[in-house]
C-alpha cells in the first residue's frame, strides 16, 4: 500500500479521513502534531495555513510516496494557488472530503483541486464511506514507489 501524507486545512477532514482508511470508529480529535501512521501521515491543518510552519511539510512529504491535498465541499475558498502540485516530487492527488454535507459544493472543490495541478481527484465521505473504494483501490495499486 502507497504511503500517502495528508495536507489541508483545519478542519478540511484529514483526521477523519485518517480514522476511515484505518477502520476506526469516527471520533473528533483535533491534530496539534504529525501523526505518523504506518500508511498515512495526518499533518496539522495549521502546518498548510501557515509559511512558517509548512517546512515541516515539505520534509514529511520524503517519507510519502503521494501526497493528499484536501478540500472539504464546504470550503468557500481554495488554499492552494494554481499549479503547486508542480513543486513536489511525488505524485500529488486531490480529495474532496464532505461531499455528504448538503451545504457542500463538490464539484467547486474537484474544479479548484485541478487548477492546483492534480490529476487524479477523489470524491469521499469519511462518516458514509462515499467514495471511499476508488481512493483505496487506488492506494493498493501495485507501483514502483520510492525507496
Amino acid at each position: 500500500m502507497r504511503r500517502m501524507m495528508l495536507v489541508g486545512r483545519s478542519e478540511s477532514g484529514k483526521t477523519t479521513l485518517t480514522q476511515a482508511l484505518r477502520g476506526e470508529k469516527i471520533h473528533y480529535s483535533k491534530t496539534q502534531s504529525i501523526h505518523y501512521h504506518e500508511v498515512i501521515i495526518d499533518t496539522p491543518g495549521e502546518y498548510a495555513e501557515n509559511k512558517d510552519l509548512a517546512a515541516a511539510l515539505a520534509v514529511y512529504s520524503y517519507e510519502a510516496d503521494v501526497i493528499g491535498l484536501l478540500i472539504s465541499a464546504t470550503e468557500p475558498y481554495s488554499l492552494y494557488p494554481p499549479n503547486v502540485t508542480g513543486s513536489v516530487n511525488r505524485e500529488v492527488i486531490g480529495i474532496v472530503t464532505k461531499v455528504d454535507k448538503e451545504d457542500g459544493d463538490p464539484l467547486l472543490a474537484e474544479a479548484w483541486l485541478r487548477l492546483s495541478g492534480c490529476e487524479k481527484v477523489f470524491q469521499v465521505s469519511a462518516v458514509t464511506g462515499a467514495g471511499m473504494d476508488p481512493l483505496l483501490a487506488f492506494l493498493m495499486e501495485d507501483i514502483e514507489i520510492w525507496t
